[in-house]
């Protein structure tokens, strides 16, 4: 029998891992599936540019997976059984469940309310496309002298609040952010976000937490008020629940604990990339949600696995660590903020013009490496059965 191996989600960090076994492995000996809720590959980090009515290149999977021995299962996971080593799965056709021998966990997140109210009933958030294009065509009916605010001060709000008052001069656009406008960046790049920020008409209210939003903007604890007809919610993410609903081993985000080859710490035919997975980076730090942290982690889980199935002791470890932060302000500007290993902000930025296309060159690279997932160089293994495989053959 063919190795069953089943990847859940097709996001950065899942549709790499499905690509990348797909090089390691013969087709011959496994059975590769990537189980995904939408067609695409879906670029999740262009999704401020999608709000803003701007048209991103569709990815179908089975046109990405095409020729790879990978199938696309268009489907929606419901629930996981890493004891009986089952999928349950939903879809336009009713519900189904599929058996795996590895299982690749990678359903990524969802924006997270935090516990404020009115997030739900009155917010917008880009954390996926339905979101993003719910977003937009609510900016394509506001009127000239709209007001906008985006609450979250972080890399996702930064980018969404600048692609808004780029895209629409017309509007009154507005960021909240908890603590000083982009207080982890060096002085020098803190310097070009403010004078971006001048330049396009935002309005910064700093160390503004937010207590909860209404359909008029939003309430800080400390009691102001900042109006806005749209609010957008940008204050990060939060896993699927899934996960934590199994006897996996999950920290208190849900996230699955993994080893530094990504194999959950107690199932070990279970892997996990991208935001489902906490993962220790340079320092002991968690390694950050982020497209930077998921494909790495991709690389190393697709080889350890590779590497176990075909006998081999050792295999490539990735680059679990940070080089740089990319920052798109509106399509014409940009920081590239250098770090350090673990994410601290060293002295050395780039900014302007070409920081923007920097960035666009990252995007455009990760995006492209994920539709070719077999062009470069491939070495197919044969997969070396288990004595227990040998063992149950042989009966």
């Amino acid at each position: 029998m063919k190795h069953r191996i089943v990847v859940l989600g097709a996001g950065y960090a899942g549709a790499m891992a499905a690509g990348r076994l797909a090089k390691r492995l013969h087709a011959d000996d496994t059975e590769i599936t990537v189980v995904n809720a939408d067609a695409d590959f879906v670029e999740r980090v262009r999704m401020h540019q999608l709000a803003t009515g701007q048209d991103l290149k569709r990815r179908p999977l089975s046109e990405v997976f095409a020729g790879t021995a990978v199938t696309p299962r268009l489907a929606r996971v419901t629930a996981v059984d890493v004891d009986r080593r089952t999928v349950a799965l939903a879809d336009d056709h009713g519900v189904d469940e599929i058996a795996y021998d590895t299982l690749v966990y990678a359903l990524g997140s969802a924006t997270a309310d935090h516990g404020v109210p009115g997030v739900a009933e009155h917010a917008y958030d880009i954390a996926g496309r339905s979101s993003a294009l719910r977003l937009r065509d609510r900016l394509a009916h506001l009127a000239a002298g709209g007001t906008v605010l985006v609450v979250g001060g972080g890399l996702t709000g930064l980018e969404a609040v600048t692609e808004i008052a780029e895209a629409r001069p017309d509007l009154d656009v507005a960021l909240a952010a908890r603590g000083g406008l982009g207080d982890w960046l060096n002085g020098k790049a803190q310097q070009h976000l403010r004078g971006v920020c001048d330049r396009l008409g935002i309005t910064v209210h700093q160390h503004a937490d937010i207590a909860r939003v209404e359909a008029a903007g939003a309430v800080t604890r400390d009691g102001r008020e900042i109006p806005a007809q749209v609010t957008v919610w940008t204050t990060g993410f939060a896993v699927h629940p899934i996960a934590a609903a199994t006897t996996l081993a999950v920290a208190d985000t849900g996230q699955i604990i993994v080893d530094a080859s990504m194999r959950s710490v107690s199932h070990p035919e279970v892997y996990a990339v991208g935001d489902a997975a906490i993962a220790e980076g340079p320092g002991g730090k968690p390694l950050r949600m982020s497209c930077a942290s998921g494909i790495p982690m991709a690389w190393q889980a697709a080889d350890a696995i590779a590497a176990r199935l075909t006998g081999r002791a050792k295999f490539p470890k990735a680059p679990l660590r940070y080089f740089n932060q990319c920052i798109s302000l509106g399509r014409r500007d940009g920081i590239i903020q250098y770090v350090t290993a673990d994410d601290r902000a060293r002295p050395a930025q780039l900014t302007g013009k070409l920081a923007a296309r920097y960035k666009e060159f990252v995007c455009t690279g990760a995006a492209w490496s994920i539709s070719h997932p077999v062009l470069y160089p491939v070495r197919r293994h044969r997969v070396v059965p288990t004595r227990t495989e040998i063992r149950t053959a042989a009966s």
